[in-house]
């Protein structure tokens, strides 16, 4: 993974995680990659100054394995171009399907099963339900499901 500074055409700077500089072309050709601020998708890489780490070193900020065994307290932020296209993605989630809550794991399999019409569903599970739905060979996906910009 890469991550690049970018600039949309009206100057806005955020940051975008890509598999590679092809990865990050092909999506910019196909106008995925949108700015954050104002949607713009005239979207280009910024300058920016490259992180050297001598061999022994750690990145500014990141764990040690060898320093601590404990877990970080708290996760790294997201990039602003993920932050972004989550959010849009949870608007659309809302928008275009219904909110079963912690029924989502019964749902989907009454739809898979067919006593259930299919339709987008989305709630929450637990991770015994997530590993009994995918033993049933049910598909679903997972998403971070932020806080809205507005509440």
């Amino acid at each position: 993974m890469i991550c690049y500074r970018l600039a949309c055409a009206r100057d806005h700077t955020f940051e975008g995680w890509f598999r590679d500089s092809a990865a990050f072309e092909s999506q910019a050709r196909m106008g995925l990659v949108t700015c954050p601020q104002c949607g713009e998708t005239r979207v280009d890489r910024a300058l920016m100054a490259p992180a050297v780490h001598t061999r022994g070193e750690s990145p500014k900020g990141a764990p040690v394995a060898e320093e601590s065994a404990a877990p970080q307290a708290t996760a790294p932020a997201l990039p602003d171009a993920v932050r972004a296209a989550l959010m849009r993605a949870r608007a659309e989630i809302e928008r275009t399907c219904e909110d079963v809550g912690d029924g989502f794991a019964e749902e989907m399999v009454r739809m898979h099963r067919g006593d259930r019409e299919r339709r987008g569903v989305y709630g929450q599970t637990t991770a015994e339900e997530r590993e009994a739905l995918h033993d049933e060979g049910i598909e679903f996906g997972v998403l971070p499901w932020l806080p809205r910009a507005d509440g």
